[in-house]
């Protein structure tokens, strides 16, 4: 599962011909300045899913600040990243996690790999996502909203209204429109499922799946699959020969269809249902045993600063969560405002997470 949207833009920019590049420190495993003096004080190691990404120039500027070089050590997805954390808890493989969202807090929360420190700068940050405040054993760095999207031209075509709301994806005339991820497979997946428990509760959520398979919801097994195969509005869907009009995917996929486009459309070719959507938010924290403690505290105070926060919404499609922080026009002009985004908490999510799969996996997949 992933929990940033980095690999999706690189997705669409792939599908589109174009080139990504990332421009992590230490990412390639070659040495930083600080390792190839011999100085293993002067660098601080960033554990990470392999989505994080962050520009050269916003990385030298944490260098000139502080005098720390940073390693990014990438781990694979965010689950098996957090995993890995786990079984080395007391020796980690870095100084500062970073990646573990919503849905799999706890689980880093309950196994105490973190060690609590209060950033520098969280009074930018608003409240409602330091969901570990009292303790500050994780740092809020992002958030993301995972919503269905759909295909502008294919709606217009039709002169049907698309859908916004979980509601509509059930109506007759979205019949055979939809696809979607895996739960067990997929972070959207995932977060598009725990959407609709937020919406109908813990026993509608289960007869709100049944009418969505009975009005032909299609499943996949990833992201990859949905948006730049089956979904007819994307570059690579429309590759493809996609024949699905709607699909469960980002609030900022649109500004990406447009970013990586040549030429550049007036307008994003698809559209954010603003009522289906669920908000994922990416913390970071001082990893128990961290060799570089103090460089570690040192990163955590940055990756809330105004430069690292302004700089993420390009490089991981997702939107700082500091207060002064200004995203980039295109996600203004061609992405959605999404106030009404739904949440679960944390500890209900641990507590639920694994029987809600099973349970929505005999629904939808038999």
């Amino acid at each position: 599962m992933r929990s940033t949207k980095r690999l999706a833009a690189g997705a669409i920019a792939a599908a589109l011909g174009i080139t990504t590049l990332a421009a992590c420190g230490g990412s390639d495993g070659k040495k930083t300045s600080g390792e190839a003096s011999g100085s293993g004080s002067k660098t601080v190691t960033l554990v990470s899913h392999d989505s994080f990404n962050a520009s050269d120039p916003v990385l030298k500027a944490f260098t000139a600040q502080t005098g720390y070089n940073v390693k990014v050590l990438k781990s694979g997805d965010a689950g098996a990243a957090l995993n890995q954390e786990i079984l080395t808890k007391g020796s980690p493989r870095g100084d500062v996690f970073f990646g573990v969202d919503n849905t799999l807090l706890s689980r880093a929360l309950d196994n105490g790999i973190f060690t609590p420190y209060e950033a520098k700068g969280l009074d930018r940050v608003p409240a409602d996502v330091q969901v570990d405040k009292d303790k500050h054993r994780v740092t809020p760095v992002d958030t993301g909203d995972i919503c269905v999207n759909y295909d502008k031209k294919y709606f217009a075509d039709k002169k049907l209204a698309p859908p916004q709301s979980f509601d509509d994806l059930i109506k007759p005339e979205y019949k055979d429109l939809l696809v979607t991820e895996n739960v067990a497979t997929s972070s959207p997946g995932l977060g598009f499922m725990l959407g609709s428990v937020a919406k109908y509760g813990d026993e509608g959520w289960q007869d709100y799946w049944k009418k969505l398979k009975a009005n032909g919801v299609k499943v996949v097994d990833g992201w990859e699959q949905a948006y730049n195969t089956d979904f007819s509005g994307s570059a690579g869907g429309k590759k493809a020969k996609g024949d699905r009009p709607l699909v469960v995917s980002y609030a900022s996929s649109p500004p990406a269809e447009v970013i990586y486009a040549d030429p550049k459309p007036t307008e994003a070719p698809t559209g954010v249902a603003t009522a289906t959507c669920f908000r994922q938010t990416e913390f970071a924290g001082l990893l128990k045993g961290a060799k570089n403690e103090a460089g570690g505290k040192a990163l955590l105070d940055f990756l809330i600063s105004k430069k690292f926060q302004e700089d993420m919404p390009l490089q991981m499609f997702v939107d700082p969560v500091a207060k002064d922080a200004a995203v980039p026009p295109e996600f203004t002009k061609f992405g959605a405002k999404i106030t009404n985004s739904a949440t679960v908490a944390p500890d209900k999510i641990a507590k639920n997470r694994d029987q809600w799969v099973k349970t929505w996996s005999s629904l939808v997949l038999k």
